[in-house]
């Protein structure tokens, strides 16, 4: 792919983002969540989940879909052991907040899965 072309795109994107709306706005938090290199991928997946927490609150789907991203970065880290307890805290938090047939608490289930695997 054009890895390094979406790189820059989406850094364009955050800073226009972080100058014109702030770090707490919705579409920031979506750059910094899609600006993934290896290097920075945890430091910014978190970021981006503490930014949501703040404005959307722990239980927000968005905020939830942060917290599963992270934990695919961890997984692909190999720090599989904190990926399982997020993943499984993910889970738990949308078979609550969504029910159990809803596509995100799928999504979630396959993610511990996939985890479970190591």
């Amino acid at each position: 792919g054009k890895y390094t072309k979406a790189e820059e795109i989406n850094r364009r994107a955050l800073a226009g983002y972080e100058k014109v709306l702030g770090l707490d706005y919705l579409d920031t938090l979506t750059s910094v969540s899609n600006l993934v290199s290896y290097g920075e991928a945890e430091e910014m997946n978190r970021r981006a989940l503490a930014g949501r927490e703040k404005v959307l609150g722990l239980d927000y789907p968005y905020t939830l879909t942060s917290v599963d991203n992270l934990a695919s970065v961890l997984r692909y880290q190999g720090k599989y052991g904190k990926a399982e307890e997020i993943n499984r805290r993910v889970l738990a938090e949308r078979e609550n907040i969504l029910g159990l047939d809803y596509l995100d608490t799928l999504i979630s289930v396959g993610n511990l899965a996939l985890v479970l695997r190591y």
